[in-house]
């Protein structure tokens, strides 16, 4: 069986944004149209509206379209700081699963309790069936995706043990 050749870290982090955030704004958008049939332009509205505030739902395409360019730039940037940190902590890299789980659930924190509340949307009323499930999706969907692009980028498998070798200072 052959290994697949590492990813660049450039690659591993594009491609670790990219599945992260198509899964985590996929989920979003089912979540709320199948509990209370919101569509797609209100959920990227609702991201815009971190920066834009209500004014956001407003705005029609062009904030809808903000708030789907923010929302992959925040999960690229969420996955450079995981392949960035496992550079300096292998278990990061040996336990892709466990770690990417911690690290989604991390990341939910941040955003719900530090980033969405000092936001121009400012904190929002939560209903307990959409947090349980995002807790969850965060873990699943966020932080394990982007945890096995980082192994990836070290090994080119998330099957082989890794090794990391760090270079410089």
């Amino acid at each position: 069986m052959s290994r697949a050749r590492p990813l660049h870290p450039a690659v591993a982090i594009a491609l670790g944004g990219l599945v992260a955030g198509s899964l985590d704004i996929l989920y979003a958008m089912a979540f709320w149209w199948l509990k209370a049939g919101v569509g797609p332009l209100r959920i990227l509205q609702s991201v815009a509206a971190g920066a834009l505030g209500r004014a956001s739902f407003d705005g029609g395409a062009a904030s809808a379209t903000l708030g789907l360019v923010l929302h992959f730039a925040i999960a690229t940037a969420m996955a450079a700081a995981y392949v960035l940190a496992a550079r300096r902590v292998p278990l990061l890299l040996r336990r892709p699963w466990l770690c990417g789980a911690a690290y989604g659930l991390l990341l939910y924190a941040a955003m719900n309790l530090v980033v969405v509340p000092l936001s121009a949307a400012g904190a929002q009323p939560r209903d307990p069936l959409w947090v349980a499930c995002s807790i969850v999706a965060h873990m699943l969907l966020v932080g394990v995706p982007i945890a096995l692009f980082a192994r990836r980028a070290s090994t080119g498998s998330a099957d082989q043990p890794v090794r990391v070798e760090i270079h410089g200072s």
